[in-house]
Parts: structure tokens; sequence; C-alpha cells
């Protein structure tokens, strides 16, 4: 069966999870529908852009109208009309798709009314954004909300998505939790050192990178031999640096940058304890459930995070890892500290891989995502 991803950009090497449906759905009989393509297509898929093309004369004529009647009847303006609306349907129909999978809720806006029209089921992938800080735009609330119906389901990375959603009048019958999930197979435990930390994740707000740093210094006080690794770039990069400086562990603290996911791979084998402190960012901007904590408990890892959207999903307090509140950076440098000096570290370690084995096996959840989809058809 060939099925049809559609998503903002292509390729990321980030969005792992997209791309493991691009590589794999279906064995891999895939086509992509992007807003942006970005030129690099590593699986050989057709692609289809829908930004980037040439408005036609006759489509400027009668762009008002439909603008207009989208947002009237969809309440969003997001839908292909003219011209760019029949290349799409032909794209479909040239590579006899029979299922659209939208990877982002806002994606699905655009292709959900022209899947109805073409008699193809189309599905969303809720993962974070786009059931968080979308949500604080009423359009896109209405929007979803009149999309909901045009769906034959939806997905999300986590319970705690589902749930932002139905506070706002966002709900589907077949709405389900399929995490992301993990490569058990190729992240997992190597030969832990001692003391050693590993954060991943861009340097923004959501992640709060200075409280990590802050409440590592903390914690660590009277253990020189604990170190932090950071993993990633990004805008408050410069601010933690200069911080790592003033708080005197600039010597046990490395920023390392941006990685590839196979030297990110390797970090993780070796570290001890994983600490994210993620927070919901000023413009209500929230994870789904990081794939980064999925990846760190599959090698092994004690997880200290914060309990925030769907992170107390995946770790067990106590069992797995530790949890505090957002923006506790007392607790937080406890947990750290409580974590970094517990008597058996291996052994919760070895729990916390137990549990990615159980529930996050991405082999596993590819196929009860494509089971999931083919239920849904045959009703």
């Amino acid at each position: 069966m060939r099925a049809c991803i559609a998503t903002s950009e292509y390729h990321l090497g980030g969005e792992t999870f997209i791309n493991r449906h691009i590589a794999e759905l279906f064995g891999g009989q895939t086509v992509v529908v992007c807003g942006r393509f970005n030129g690099a297509n590593p699986y050989e898929k057709p692609v289809f852009a829908r930004r980037g093309r040439r408005l036609h004369p006759s489509d400027a004529v009668v762009a008002p109208y439909w603008l207009l009647r989208n947002r009237l009847v969809h309440a969003t303006s997001r839908l292909p009309f003219g011209s760019a609306k029949r290349d799409l349907a032909a794209f479909l129909r040239a590579h006899d798709v029979r299922v659209i999978l939208a990877e982002f809720g806002t994606q699905a806006l655009a292709v959900a009314p022209l899947g109805q029209e073409l008699d193809l089921p189309v599905f969303t992938y809720f993962r974070g954004t786009d059931a968080s800080k979308a949500l604080g735009d009423r359009r896109i609330v209405e929007a979803y909300r009149r999309m909901m119906p045009r769906l034959a389901g939806v997905f999300a990375v986590s319970q705690f998505l589902l749930d932002n959603l139905a506070r706002h009048g966002v709900t589907h019958p077949a709405a389900r939790v399929i995490p992301s999930g993990v490569d058990v197979r190729r992240f997992k435990p190597g030969e832990k050192r001692p003391l050693s930390c590993l954060a991943v994740g861009r340097f923004v707000e959501k992640k709060a990178p200075d409280t990590t740093l802050r409440a590592f210094a903390e914690a660590t006080r009277d253990l020189p031999e604990a170190r932090l690794d950071f993993v990633g770039d990004g805008p408050l990069l410069a601010r933690c640096r200069a911080a790592a400086d003033e708080l005197g562990v600039a010597d046990r603290v490395a920023f390392l940058g941006a990685q590839p996911h196979e030297r990110v791979r390797d970090l993780l084998a070796g570290a001890q304890f994983f600490l994210q402190h993620s927070v919901t960012d000023r413009q209500g901007n929230t994870e789904g459930l990081p794939t980064a904590i999925q990846e760190a408990m599959a090698a092994g890892c004690v997880v200290v995070s914060t309990r925030h959207a769907g992170i107390p999903e995946a770790v067990v307090e106590g069992e797995t890892g530790y949890l505090v509140e957002e923006h506790d950076a007392a607790g937080f440098a406890d947990a750290i500290r409580a974590a970094l000096t517990q008597a058996d570290p291996g052994a919760m370690g070895e729990t916390a891989r137990a549990r990615a084995e159980a529930r996050f096996d991405n082999a596993r959840l590819l196929a009860e995502l494509e089971a999931a989809l083919l239920a849904a058809m045959r009703r």
C-alpha cells in the first residue's frame, strides 16, 4: 500500500520520527508532500513541494475568492486551490496513494479537505507545538475543530497532548497515543563513565538549559569528578557559556554544539545520567514526549527531568529517574545530587532500559501505527 507523508519541511535530519515514517512505513511504500523542500532526498522518494510554486495567472484572479471561502468553510486559508490543488491531486493519483499521514496537526489542515474529496483517508500525528503553542491561536483551534470530522484517525506522542486538545474542544473518536519511539537495537548501554551527565537539545527557552547548568553546578559543589556535556545549539548557548565561567564549572562542562545522531548515540551509551529541564515557554509551547528522553532510557541512563507534558508518562519517579516541577531550580539541583549519590545508579539505568524496550521500541510502534491505519481504513 502506498502512503503519503505530509510534513512541513523535507528533509530535516533532526526529525527522526518523521524520517522513519518516510523510510519505513508500509515497507517504505511512501511519497512526500511538504511545505518546503530543501533539496535533500536521502530516501529517494517522489516529492511534491507546496511552497515556492509560481502562482498561475488564472489563480491570481480567483485567489481572493478561495482565500475567503476557505476561511469561512474551513477556518483556515492554508488549503491549496486552483492549479496547485489540481497538481497535488494529480500527484497523489499518479503515485496510487491510498492513505495520507499528516505529521503535525497544522499540516493536516492543508490536506484533510482534499483527501476527503479524493476519498483518501487522512490521519494526523500531534507531536508538541501543534497541540500546545498553536492552541493559543483561536483561528487554529476552530480550524482543528472543523477538521476533526474529516479525519479517519488521530495519533499523538503522549496522552498529555490529547488532553490538551480536548480542553480546547478538539477531539476525535479514533484518537490514540503512539510515542515516536527509539531504535532500541542501536541505542543501548555502553561502558558508563562514573558521574557523567549529558543534556541534549536546542538552547531555547522550552529546554531551560541555563536552569540545567546552574542546578548541575549547585548539585556537584563537592563532587569535582562530575561532568556535564551539552549537545545542541541555539540562542541561549552564548549565555550558558558565560554562565559556566561565572559559576566556576567551565572545566567540568563541555558545550559540544549540534552533533550527528550517531555521535549522540555514542554519548548516550557512555553517559550515566541524562538531564533535561523541560518547561512550558512564554508562548505556551511544550514538549510532546521528548525523543531524547526515550533514547536516554534505551541507553540505560538515569533521567532527571520535569513533570512536564508527556515526560511523566515515560519516566517512573524513583524507578527510572527523578522528576521535579517546572522552574524548580533548587529541586532540580537536589534531584541531580540524589541521582549522582545513589547507591546503585546502574540498577536504575537497567530498569530504564527495560522500560524503553517494553514501551518505546520503534519497530513495534511502527507496526502498531500500520495496524491502526489499516483498521481505521477498513471501518
